[in-house]
């Protein structure tokens, strides 16, 4: 490809993963009023979001095995149509359960879109070269988050919740549009049946630790040490068993198992798993923190998260110029690692009296220690597997990174279901902030805090791999 025709090919790229992101990060400002309108409790609060990470981590390695058996442009376009399909219907969703089915099916969408631009951006760019197009996906997911939270609010107090979901319709239509006339991308088809039985059972495995997740601990549900979760962790135990025997005898698996050897990528993986909480979990609950906990708006309270947002932005475009110009990775994900724990520590310390200049400050630590690792692992792993493969690896990763912000938002949901018993969200929305909720917060932070810890001794064990200057 030409300079030129990278370029609008990249442009197309990033179009439909903006639009893709801004959706995602939009309903974060307006969860509190949507659960109050619908009559919803503090657990499909959490599965709002949750419904839509499951989905997306269980579709993500199909999305990535296809990708690598046909057209990666023909694949992209269709997790777009689903993605602008189910934003229609969450946007006239007329209770929670219609709610939380549409955003699941929209997560099946979002995990083609994500898992599918990386793995284009990898047939079409060298790993070298890679790291200032990380850095604009880096860039791109930091405004999407900036501008999603900011822009929910605003139309929260303007236009209503619903027009949260219509917001990503039209940048959809463009994207799709934008995409079909500009992106070539070389097809690498490989013959051989789709594993489907593989597919349902990696579904039924997410989904049955996912559940237990989020129903553990909490009054209305069932106790961490009980029947139920010992029934749950059982059914997931045996299905991930199954699982693997799927994968090791038939001819085309769903996940390569021999791309876990690799070293760099299983400790890539796991630290993706890691921090993706702070991606994933954390806006949403800022926005309860702040609108609950502390009685700000809609709008304001996008407003205060804008320095989560600008750290990452800063970590995200400066590491990955970085990585352009000298080769080097690992120092910058081994130091991200670090600032993001101590960021997400200084976070625990919140409460219903913290000066909001302190939580910004420290909201910044945390965007950048986030921004600074992120892509820089999935480079890392790409770095190291063929381009016939480079969809299933790309996959993995992704596949890591949403099912461990989909567990990390479950188990935060938990957290703060057991500690604001009796205190119904619709009780305290749109009244005098609640110190409950805003002292209960402190300690759902802390627990975020110890799911970074081990992304610093994973990031520290990686073993540094020369990028490579050819595709």
């Amino acid at each position: 490809m030409t300079r030129r025709d990278l370029g609008w090919a990249i442009t197309g790229i990033l179009g439909v993963f903006f639009a893709a992101m801004i959706s995602m990060n939009v309903v974060v400002t307006a969860l509190p009023v949507i659960v109050s309108e619908l009559h919803g409790t503090q657990i499909q609060y959490s599965w709002v979001v949750t419904a839509t990470l499951l989905a997306n981590a269980s579709s993500t390695p199909v999305w990535g095995k296809l990708a690598d058996m046909m057209s990666k442009k023909t694949l992209f376009q269709v997790a777009n149509v689903i993605f602008f399909l189910t934003s229609l219907t969450a946007g006239f969703a007329p209770n929670m359960e219609t709610l939380i089915g549409a955003r699941f099916v929209q997560g099946i969408g979002l995990g083609g879109l994500t898992a599918l631009a990386m793995a284009i951006l990898a047939s079409i760019v060298s790993p070298r070269e890679r790291g200032r197009y990380a850095g604009y996906f880096g860039a791109c997911l930091a405004t999407a988050t900036a501008l999603g939270p900011l822009v929910g609010g605003i139309t929260v107090d303007t236009l209503g919740w619903r027009w949260c979901f219509f917001v990503g319709v039209p940048l959809s239509l463009m994207a799709l549009v934008l995409v079909g006339f500009t992106l070539r991308v070389p097809v690498l088809e490989v013959r051989g049946r789709i594993d489907y039985l593989g597919a349902l059972v990696l579904v039924l495995t997410s989904g049955a630790l996912l559940i237990w997740l989020s129903f553990a601990g909490t009054p209305e549900f069932f106790d961490w040490i009980s029947w139920e979760s010992a029934v749950l962790l059982a059914l997931a135990m045996v299905l991930l068993v199954f699982f693997v025997m799927i994968e090791r005898r038939v001819s085309n698996p769903i996940i390569q198992l021999r791309m876990l050897v690799s070293r760099t990528t299983l400790l890539a993986a796991l630290s993706s798993a890691s921090i993706a909480v702070c991606l994933f979990g954390m806006p949403a609950f800022l926005g309860q923190y702040f609108q609950i906990g502390r009685g700000l708006s809609p709008t304001e309270s996008g407003m205060m998260i804008l320095p989560l947002v600008l750290g990452n932005l800063i970590g995200t475009m400066t590491t990955g110029r970085l990585i352009t110009r000298y080769g080097r990775w690992k120092p910058y994900i081994v130091a991200g690692s670090f600032i993001l724990t101590c960021g997400m520590f200084g976070l625990a310390t919140v409460d219903s009296g913290t000066p909001f200049w302190f939580v910004l400050t420290v909201l910044v630590v945390v965007g950048l220690g986030f921004g600074a690792q992120m892509q820089n692992l999935m480079l890392a792993v790409q770095n190291t597997v063929q381009v016939t493969r480079v969809g299933q690896a790309s996959a993995l990763i992704a596949f890591f990174r949403v099912f461990g912000g989909a567990a990390g938002t479950a188990i935060l949901g938990s957290v703060m279901a057991m500690q604001v018993v009796g205190v119904s969200v619709a009780e305290v929305n749109g009244t005098a902030p609640s110190a409950t909720y805003a002292d209960a917060s402190g300690t759902m932070f802390l627990v975020a805090a110890c799911l970074t810890l081990p992304a610093v001794v994973l990031n520290l064990l990686i073993k540094e791999v020369p990028l490579r200057t050819t595709i």
